[in-house]
């Protein structure tokens, strides 16, 4: 059930600010929010609350009355302690967060783990799924995407980067040979990625951006299934550095191509808005950054 606060602060800033994308550049929510929040204010209002012109909203008589008892209960919230935050002023609470099931494995879990002891006040609620899922519908307080394409319109914050290897299996280059430049893998079968790059990978040459248009059989909306596949032979993989390192280490995959660097991207926490964070998130965000920080594995490679 959506915030009765939050959507009253919303509907004052819409009827304030005198439309609802000022409301939500002042409030520093997405714009989809602040018509959602409406939305539920008209709904549990019963009444349309706004005249909507092109020019300019009016309120209506219903939402005359809900503005007034908006800004009355607002007077009263403001009074009050925040969640969390009394007694102890130690974050309590339940979080849940979607993440891909090998970036949890690799690294929620763990982390996750260190925050929990942290904050014994704290419960969460991990769903792995591979989809971009929808926080408000799904009631999702932080998403984690890894991803150089985030869309403008969502509020995230980058909690660390990732870098990727190009690798295979020995069995693999024993049967089809070793790419000796990145152009050489138009020729190979490349396993890639549904949500990223699946017909294009880009490098660093020399200083360079290099793009390379790739394709293969398989492709796979979760990494983990693409590392069991390369590790069976199947083709040539970008893997993200956190799984493929134990495995080029025991050589049973074989780094391709060191001179040239796949594009890292970022690690990002997506969340609904940054102005009304539970204690609790602004402290989990606050620790994946740091934990990221000081993993090795998670540090942006160079030339």
């Amino acid at each position: 059930m959506m915030d009765r606060i939050v959507a009253a602060e919303v509907f004052v800033a819409i009827v304030e600010r005198g439309s609802m994308i000022a409301a939500a550049e002042a409030l520093d929510m997405s714009r989809a929010m602040v018509t959602r929040y409406l939305a539920q204010m008209e709904h549990w209002a019963g009444a349309r609350l706004l005249h909507r012109t092109t020019r300019k909203l009016g309120l209506t008589d219903a939402g005359s009355e809900t503005l007034a008892r908006c800004r009355q209960m607002l007077d009263i919230a403001a009074a009050m302690p925040a969640p969390g935050t009394a007694d102890t002023g130690s974050p309590q609470g339940l979080l849940r967060i979607a993440c891909s099931q090998s970036l949890a494995q690799a690294a929620l879990a763990p982390a996750v783990a260190g925050y929990l002891r942290r904050y014994p006040r704290m419960a969460i609620d991990l769903q792995i799924d591979n989809r971009a899922v929808n926080l408000v519908e799904e009631r999702i307080d932080l998403a984690l995407r890894i991803t150089n394409a985030l869309d403008p319109n969502l509020i995230a914050r980058q909690l660390g980067t990732c870098a990727s290897v190009l690798c295979a299996s020995p069995a693999y280059l024993a049967a089809h040979g070793t790419p000796r430049r990145v152009e050489d893998l138009a020729l190979h079968d490349c396993l890639t990625y549904s949500y990223f790059g699946k017909s294009l990978w880009q490098f660093t040459r020399a200083g360079e951006t290099v793009s390379v248009p790739v394709s293969g059989r398989l492709s796979a909306n979760e990494s983990v299934v693409l590392l069991a596949a390369v590790l069976e032979g199947a083709g040539v993989a970008l893997q993200p550095r956190y799984s493929a390192v134990p495995l080029l280490a025991s050589g049973r995959l074989v780094t391709l191509l060191p001179d040239s660097l796949p594009q890292p991207m970022g690690i990002h926490g997506i969340y609904t808005s940054r102005q009304y964070q539970p204690a609790g998130l602004r402290a989990l965000l606050d620790y994946l950054v740091d934990w990221f920080a000081g993993d090795s594995r998670w540090l942006e490679l160079t030339q």
